[in-house]
């Protein structure tokens, strides 16, 4: 009985530490984790050697960045998941909470610093303060996904396992189907419940995922690809009126005059994401990336507003 109970933590603790670590997308296609004998765990990846290098410049840069800027949110947001591809789990947290201190309203921000602070324990438990910082997430997002996986696993380690399975089916129903993680909850939910002795074949079988997000949380990328406001028909005037290449300097004119108004005022989200897209439209990639840079300067301590202008970026093909 002791050796199945033993055998059955270990499970667990495998699930906890491999199966869910694409929730939310932290290292999804860099960090798996694979388990010995004693349960622990270590990244894998293509190519070890030139992604670890790759990382640990990331980790320089960010640290030097955060001596200069201190109360950059989003800074220590990425300092924590660059800690956290290396394995460096504590130091991933310690980044996080910094965070969390800076922007306590982002729920992504909890819920990347509770799994930071179970991969820093030891494996076999949600710490208490993870599940604090769970918990916070639900509070500022009640659907975040990471946060609900692991309050179920809490539930499970600690014997609901029915309770851990009926959230573990809930947070599926919610899932997008091309969520990266879909396929990995209904392993999850088949193999306790096989180690419980609890029938989900039919449950399992119902189950309609959400729809399709196309791999995106945000409307950062509708927001970049959407039309753009068009001119006022004075202007259409003035540039049927000009040569091609008097057009193409109006053209251009007006991106510098919208480049120039965020300069002055910042605080406008959607204004950086149409200058990133004004600017890639023009060919000029090395002002787009300066203005995803300067907006998310902007945002460094809003954290949703930062990730719908890093997300409309990409979508546009400037990281």
């Amino acid at each position: 009985m002791a050796n199945s109970k033993s055998s059955m933590t270990l499970n667990r603790i495998i699930l906890i530490a491999a199966a869910l670590l694409a929730l939310g997308a932290i290292a999804v296609q860099i960090y798996r984790g694979t388990s010995d004998d004693s349960g622990a765990t270590s990244p894998v990846a293509g190519n070890e050697a030139e992604q670890a290098a790759s990382v640990d410049e990331v980790i320089g840069g960010l640290e030097k960045k955060l001596q200069e800027s201190p109360d950059d949110a989003e800074s220590w947001r990425m300092l924590g998941w660059s800690y956290f591809e290396t394995a460096k789990f504590a130091e991933s947290a310690t980044a996080m909470k910094r965070a969390t201190t800076l922007d306590p309203d982002n729920p992504e921000y909890w819920s990347m610093l509770g799994e930071a602070l179970v991969m820093a324990s030891d494996g076999q438990q949600v710490p208490p303060d993870a599940a604090d910082a769970f918990r916070n997430a639900l509070k500022h997002d009640a659907k975040d996904p990471r946060a609900r996986y692991f309050l179920a696993v809490q539930k499970d380690i600690a014997g609901d396992h029915q309770g851990a399975i009926n959230d573990w089916f809930a947070l599926l129903k919610d899932t997008p189907a091309d969520a990266p993680y879909a396929a990995d909850i209904r392993r999850v939910i088949g193999q306790v419940a096989e180690n419980e002795g609890i029938d989900v074949a039919a449950r399992l079988a119902k189950v309609t995922p959400a729809a399709p997000t196309g791999g995106t949380t945000t409307d950062g990328p509708a927001v970049a690809t959407a039309a753009i406001p068009g001119p006022s028909r004075q202007q259409m005037q003035e540039a049927a009126a000009l040569p091609p290449g008097q057009q193409e300097a109006m053209i251009a004119n007006m991106v510098d005059g919208l480049d120039k108004r965020l300069q002055a005022d910042p605080n406008d989200a959607n204004g950086w994401i149409m200058l990133i897209r004004s600017r890639t439209q023009l060919g000029q990639d090395v002002q787009a990336k300066q203005a995803l840079e300067h907006g998310l300067e902007a945002f460094k301590n809003d954290g949703a507003e930062a990730k719908r202008i890093r997300e409309a970026a990409a979508a546009l093909g400037i990281s």
